[in-house]
């Protein structure tokens, strides 16, 4: 699929414009309006976080690969998540590092259409992760003896191919609807990568399917999500209190509560950037969000949902022991 919206991309690249008769090869992405030396700074910051972000992410692979007491449901959806979320980091980060070297240097336009469809692949794909990860600790701690009937390998497997497939083609739907646009100079994007809203606002024509359609798919994909999130959280909670020992419920309220920042950081930045009016927002404080939703959020996910497990400790050490 990603090949056929590489294609695509590259026939429409070299369309003839209706309003100037130009024709759209490239874009600028003008990133982050700081001085050069912010920009040196800004660099060393995001690289290290970027270099943790593959380091933790790849980590967790590694363990639940090779470590046979980690091949259950939750941690096959944990490498789902950690999967998601190299790529997701891999399709920014390098681009904002490269502009902050070199501010000028200019993206194709079939490279920025393809940037945006993969974050917003990606994002679709992490909605769903993370749904289904609180559903899977829901089933645990509330329906523990009825645990390995619900979450079956099958179910597991078929549901992680339902998602990757259902994130990838609402992401192309969008981009299809991108592609019929016409687009004015100057070509400047005002983001630090190809955000799909950011690229919208050169467009010569009326954006409101565009913009409408992006509204609903947040209904379904962001607002439907952390409803059910907060739902199997709010029946974990209320099955915590239940424990008898404080050191069980004080252990387990801190788990939850990191996995609910975690989520809430993610969800919140993404609904209040799509979902709430634009005059509340400048382009800056735009970009400040997407660096929690699509930056950050990759960097905490392996620390709060698997170095912090006590199984994770212990497939880690066993693994050093071997070596």
């Amino acid at each position: 699929m990603h090949f056929g919206i590489f294609l695509q991309c590259l026939c429409f690249q070299h369309r003839v414009m209706d309003n100037n008769q130009t024709t759209v090869t490239n874009f600028i992405l003008l990133g982050f309006l700081v001085s050069p030396k912010m920009h040196l700074v800004l660099f060393g910051l995001f690289l290290l976080l970027y270099t943790f972000t593959l380091l933790g992410n790849g980590v967790i692979l590694m363990l639940i690969c090779l470590d046979s007491r980690l091949h259950t449901p939750m941690y096959f959806f944990l490498s789902q998540l950690a999967i998601v979320d190299i790529s997701y980091a891999s399709n920014t980060v390098p681009q904002m590092l490269a502009n902050l070297l070199d501010p000028t240097k200019p993206i194709s336009f079939a490279g920025c259409i393809m940037q945006a469809y993969l974050f917003m692949a990606f994002a679709h794909i992490e909605c769903l992760l993370l749904v289904m990860m609180s559903y899977d600790r829901y089933v645990a701690i509330c329906h523990p003896l009825r645990y390995k009937l619900i979450m079956r390998w099958e179910v597991c497997i078929a549901l992680a191919i339902i998602f990757w497939a259902f994130g990838s083609i609402l992401a192309l739907i969008h981009v299809l609807l991108v592609l019929r646009l016409p687009f004015c100079g100057p070509w400047e994007v005002n983001h630090f990568f190809c955000e799909i809203l950011s690229v919208l606002e050169l467009a010569c024509t009326d954006i409101w399917l565009n913009k409408l359609v992006i509204f609903v798919a947040c209904v379904f994909i962001l607002v439907g999500p952390l409803c059910l999130v907060l739902i199997s959280y709010t029946h974990i909670l209320s099955a915590i209190l239940r424990i008898k020992s404080r050191e069980g419920q004080k252990k387990a309220f801190s788990t939850c509560l990191s996995h609910l920042c975690v989520v809430g950081l993610f969800f919140g930045s993404a609904i209040i950037t799509y979902m709430a009016p634009k005059s509340r927002n400048s382009g800056e404080q735009q970009k400040i969000l997407f660096l929690f939703y699509s930056f950050f959020n990759p960097t905490l996910n392996p620390l709060v949902y698997s170095l912090r497990n006590a199984e994770v400790k212990g497939a880690l050490r066993r693994l050093l022991r071997k070596e």
